[in-house]
């Protein structure tokens, strides 16, 4: 073994089991030759004898240890690794997901995560009030960064992910819709009850109701051209209002008398109390919009909405109520799927019998047996007098 100087760079050679190695080492000092020279020795001496050294793992949250090997963790360098593969609302999502797992699993190694560890969150995120497909997410997270590490199949078989929900929704009554409709128009947010109504009587989904613009609003053909949706068929798709939705849409937009097409058909917008100064109570108003950007979302007050009207739905719930009424009115599965973008064949089976139902009860008039009249045991001629005759 030597190193030895070519130029003013280092080399270094060795001969190992009968081959000669012989390697720049890139480096104008001597030292650093003969610290890489014995570097490599080594390493094809333990390839030889099959040693492999641990793996220097990082800490799921990078945060918490001293002399951490990562400054943002495994978990944040995961989400930034696959950024450009996700759209911004699987971005979204797993951010979110990484607030409440930081807590749990910020100071703890990739190779320390167990099945318990897991098992652990799950009871305490469910004590929280979070949902069971909320905390699957969330577990889904350290699934992805435990696997991209070659560690998740150590313990994927002691790790039990949640029950969720599998029914695909249900139709609200009609007292419920007057109830909830009711709520949202007593609402603070002001864009609450034609947010609400209009979903009813379209089946939008939530994001293609909330990125909506004025351009594509149509109230004189009296339809929405749907932008960005979850699936490529629902994108594009025509949705015709009704003459109630129509209506509301219209006061709506008197609202905003400078709205121009590209403004936000539900903008963004801060409220204050508007009351007497140094006194409590008062009126919520909006103070301040902002018409380029869409409403972040309708949860407050949707919650609140809810609560007051003593419904427990999910706001998707509203598409599907929408789906059974049309069912219900003899559309066809063509027309559904027209008007509500691409359903699954799930749903198209339940709407399906939703439409049969109908059918049925309409044919049903047919079997009604006839109701028997009760007839006067003497007729309205018996029960006269005779009339002396007329001389």
């Amino acid at each position: 073994m030597g190193v030895y100087q070519r130029g003013n760079v280092w080399w270094y050679e060795f001969v190992f089991e009968g081959k000669r190695i012989r390697e720049s080492s890139g480096s104008t000092r001597k030292e650093i030759a003969e610290r890489l020279e014995w570097k490599r020795f080594e390493a094809l001496n333990e390839r030889r004898h099959d040693i492999v050294k641990p793996a220097k793992h990082k800490f799921f949250g990078g945060e918490g240890r001293p002399k951490s090997n990562v400054a943002g963790g495994a978990a944040k360098d995961y989400l930034l690794e696959m950024e450009p593969h996700w759209s911004p609302k699987t971005r979204i999502i797993h951010a979110n997901s990484l607030k409440h797992l930081q807590h749990h699993f910020g100071k703890l190694l990739l190779n320390e995560i167990s099945a318990k560890d897991i098992a652990l969150y799950q009871r305490d995120r469910h004590r929280e009030g979070a949902s069971n497909r909320t905390i699957n997410i969330e577990v889904g997270l350290v699934r992805l960064v435990l696997r991209k590490a070659r560690l998740w199949s150590k313990i994927a078989d002691d790790v039990k992910m949640l029950p969720e929900r599998s029914e695909i929704g249900r139709e609200l009554s009609d007292d419920e819709v007057h109830r909830l409709l009711a709520a949202c128009k007593a609402s603070a947010s002001r864009s609450l009850f034609p947010a609400v109504l209009v979903s009813i009587h379209t089946g939008l989904r939530s994001q293609e109701l909330r990125l909506l613009r004025w351009r594509q609003v149509d109230l004189i053909e009296g339809t929405i051209t749907v932008g960005k949706s979850k699936t490529a068929g629902g994108e594009g798709r025509i949705v015709y209002l009704s003459a109630a939705a129509i209506k509301t849409l219209k006061g709506w937009r008197a609202s905003f008398p400078e709205s121009k097409p590209d403004h936000a058909v539900f903008p963004r917008e801060k409220y204050g109390l508007r009351g007497r100064k140094g006194t409590f109570g008062g009126q919520v108003v909006p103070y301040k919009t902002f018409p380029d950007l869409p409403v972040s979302s309708f949860k407050s007050a949707w919650q609140s909405a809810k609560k007051a009207a003593g419904v427990e739905c999910r706001w998707h719930d509203l598409r599907h109520s929408t789906a059974s009424r049309l069912a219900a009115g003899g559309a066809t599965d063509q027309t559904l799927q027209a008007l509500l973008g691409w359903m699954s064949p799930k749903m198209i089976e339940r709407y399906s019998h939703v439409r049969s139902e109908a059918k049925r009860r309409a044919v049903a008039v047919f079997d009604a047996k006839p109701k028997k009249r009760r007839s006067p045991q003497k007729s309205p001629q018996g029960t006269r007098k005779a009339q002396p005759a007329i001389q």
